[in-house]
This record gives C-alpha cells, structure tokens and sequence, in this order.
C-alpha cells in the first residue's frame, strides 16, 4: 500500500512537470529557475504538508510582485494618457490591479490548475478562490521579474494585461469629458459642446450617438446604452484625435 502511494505521488509529480512545460510554452517564456516558478505557485498550506521536503510557499513573491506590477502598470498608464491627472491614474490603476481583474488575467491563463495547494485547501475549493488566484498571479509577475527583469515583465503584460486596457475594459472608471474640459480649458481653445444625433432601438435596448464639437468643429464621436456613456466615448475619441494632433506637432518641431 505503502510503495502505491510513492507511486501515485511520483505520478502527480511527473504530471505536475509537464504542465509547468506546458505552461512556458504556451506564454513564449522559459524560467531560469524551475524552483522559482513553481515557488510562485506554491501556497502555504502545501508547504505545511510537505515538512519533509524543503519547500517555499509564494507569500514573499506575490509582496515583490505586488509592487512590480504596481510600477509597471503605471507607467504604461502614465504615456497612454498624458492628459489624465494624478488622481485619475490612481483610480485606473486600482481597477486594473484590483482582486478581481487579477482573478480574471489567472483564469484566462489557468493558473488554478498548476497551483500546489495542501489536500485541506484542494477540498474546500482553494484552487478556484479569488484571493488565492489573485495572489498566485502577483506571485507569479515577482517570480519573473527575479528571473527575467522588468523588461520581460513589460513584454508578458503586453500580452495579457494592456490590451485589455487599451480595449476600454477599464473605461468605467474613466471620466473622458473631466479630461477634455481641463485639456481645452489648460489651452484656452474654446467651448466645448455636446450633441445628441441618434437614438437608436426601443426603449428597452436604446442605443444613443453623441458628437462633441469644440467652437463648432466635430472632434469625436461615440455611442452608448446612455447619453451619458455615448458622450464618455465621444470625448475619449476627442482626447485620442488632440493626443495624435499634439504628437505631431512635438515632432515637427523637432525637425
């Protein structure tokens, strides 16, 4: 009984191996260091089990890894939105770094099926528990910034996390209109000015098409369930059109 045991805990084991390679194949990255992959991974509970062999649960790496992706989220938010203040940043930041959103970027890479979780933990639903994942995954950005460096860490969130970002998953937190009331009015440009030109559908599933115009010119459009949300969107392609405009000028002037 004893020997089928070591056999079925050898099995796991090599089962294990072959996800972590599977897992490295599927991101493009390859660790260094197999121990601090797997370390990213390990909760306590497990390290509580396993007295015998040394093992090192992920509590220190996911405190590191708190702080790399604080650093490295905000300063892709910080070049994004040039126009939005302080406070603005902060509040996306906190969304984009928040329990829930972490949750949701270790679900879409499976990160539950390669955590090491002690047979208490395995029974009460641990590898599908919010806090868990949402630590495992901030384990896991302090893991490869020890192994790869910030510039790897970059590259990795380029994938999983900015476009998510740059595709409006975050915009409810976002105030557009606050952000081109202060840049036209830092400028002196004018007025700004809000129609709506379309409602669309019934009344249960209306669909409304703002423009905002400054001093008469057309400078976004955008559509929403709301007129509120339509004008949000409306302003977030006016900031977008004065961005690009701005940039090129900078550029002109440089030559």
């Amino acid at each position: 009984m004893r020997n089928n045991g070591r056999e079925r805990e050898k099995k796991n084991i090599r089962a294990k191996e072959q996800k972590f390679k599977e897992f490295q194949d599927n991101i493009g990255i390859h660790f260094d260091s197999d121990k601090l992959l797997k370390q990213a991974f390990t909760h306590s509970s497990y390290v509580n089990e396993h007295r015998r062999k040394p093992h090192e649960d992920n509590e220190r790496l996911e405190f590191l890894g708190d702080a790399v992706l604080e650093l490295t989220v905000s300063q892709f938010l910080y070049k994004k939105y040039p126009m939005m203040s302080e406070g603005e940043l902060t509040k996306l930041r906190a969304a984009v770094v928040c329990e829930p959103s972490l949750v949701a970027f270790a679900n879409e890479l499976s990160f539950g099926e390669l955590v090491l979780l002690g047979k208490g933990e395995e029974m009460t639903g641990g590898r599908t528990r919010p806090a868990l994942l949402a630590d495992v995954f901030e384990a896991f950005i302090g893991a490869l910034y020890l192994d790869k460096g910030i510039e790897t860490v970059t590259t990795f969130l380029e994938e999983i996390v900015f476009p998510k970002i740059n595709d409006g998953a975050f915009s409810h937190v976002m105030d557009f209109k606050s952000q081109l009331q202060e840049l036209v009015q830092r400028d002196g440009a004018g007025s700004l000015e809000y129609r709506i030109m379309k409602e669309i559908g019934p009344a249960h599933s209306r669909e409304f098409e703002s423009r905002v115009f400054l001093n008469g010119q057309e400078l976004g459009t955008g559509t929403g369930r709301s007129k509120k949300e339509a004008e949000q969107h409306a302003a977030q392609m006016a900031l977008e059109k004065l961005k690009s405009h701005m940039e090129a000028n900078m550029e002109t002037d440089d030559k």
